[in-house]
């Protein structure tokens, strides 16, 4: 005769077994309606146009249409709550950037949310450096004349900003440069940008798709670059380092996450997706035209490098002299 602690056990495991099945299936059926891509900042932005792309792979691969919503404004924290008040199903996932998933952690004393635990990481995206632009009107053509020109005026230059990465951007060009500029903070990059161009602020620090096509057109003068390098496709600039501040050097990421919770199957899932589409040699193209590197990868891979990047953000700030918010 079975005991009831044996038939416990037998209900106990059938039901695990059961609800493994029932994931297993609900991934294998994933996705059968329209998914989410959240932004967290404006559009035209780089998290905004690899959103878009990824959206295409995945409607593509799917035949389920994408939803690419922005959701810009208070250094992404809108953004990642709204994902975090979805269902956990991997129908709302974000598309993550250094700023929401490494640097805030250090650039504020307390956030509406945990980068680690409350996400579950997907993919990384792609990873670059940004530009430091002026106006086409300041009277400087290089790095070295407008750190001479910021130290004639001391206190009164500007600089601004739209996320981490064209944050420390500044604040890393003010520590090795030793000027004393001043940052302005805006809601997205592109307002920053326009700023620089209607001369209300001197300078930004930008990602090129952003930057390039309005040196192209002649509004905005690219002085340096803020990888080690010169960017591919991006050559005829200097790096900001050669030109004088030896030392430095800022990168920005993107990666996909979901919302905790959401399921090992469904997860592994969207991450065969991402990847798929983030290693075409259209991918490779189109982001390193500009000057941008796909990085897909597992999402033990993710997880270590956001890790990784925590910690360095948090050395960033501390030797940048910013003080959290």
């Amino acid at each position: 005769m079975t005991s009831r602690r044996t038939l416990h056990k037998l209900l106990l495991g059938a039901l695990v077994a059961a609800a493994a099945g029932s994931a297993s299936a609900q991934a294998q059926g994933f996705p059968n309606r329209p998914l989410r891509f959240v932004v967290p900042f404006g559009a035209g932005t780089t998290t905004d146009l690899a959103a878009r792309f990824i959206a295409k792979h995945v409607t593509d691969a799917t035949r389920q249409p994408v939803v690419v919503d922005n959701k810009p404004g208070a250094n992404g924290f809108i953004a990642l709550q709204y994902v975090l008040s979805q269902p956990a199903d991997g129908y709302t996932i974000v598309i993550g950037t250094n700023t929401t998933h490494a640097a805030n952690a250090s650039l504020f004393r307390k956030l509406p949310y945990d980068p680690v635990a409350d996400f579950v990481p997907l993919s990384g995206v792609i990873i670059g450096g940004v530009v430091l632009a002026i106006s086409a009107n300041t009277p400087a053509n290089n790095v070295q004349e407008l750190v001479a020109l910021a130290k004639s005026r001391p206190g009164k230059m500007t600089f601004g900003s739209g996320n981490s990465s064209s944050r420390a951007g500044g604040e890393v060009f003010k520590e090795l440069a030793g000027v004393d500029i001043l940052h302005v903070p805006y809601k997205t990059l592109p307002m920053a940008i326009t700023d620089v161009m209607g001369g209300q602020i001197d300078m930004v620090f930008g990602d090129a798709p952003a930057i390039m096509p309005l040196v192209r057109g002649g509004k905005l003068k690219a002085l340096g670059v803020s990888t080690r390098n010169r960017m591919p496709g991006y050559e005829t600039i200097p790096t900001v380092a050669e030109q004088g501040v030896p030392g430095y050097e800022v990168s920005g990421w993107l990666a996909a996450f979901a919302p905790k919770g959401t399921p090992n199957d469904i997860a592994d899932r969207l991450n065969a997706l991402i990847v798929s589409a983030m290693k075409t040699p259209e991918a490779a193209k189109y982001f390193g035209e500009n000057a941008w590197t796909p990085i897909p990868g597992t999402r033990e891979e993710l997880a270590k490098f956001q890790r990784a990047e925590i910690d360095r953000w948090n050395r960033l700030v501390k030797n940048a002299g910013i003080e959290p918010e």
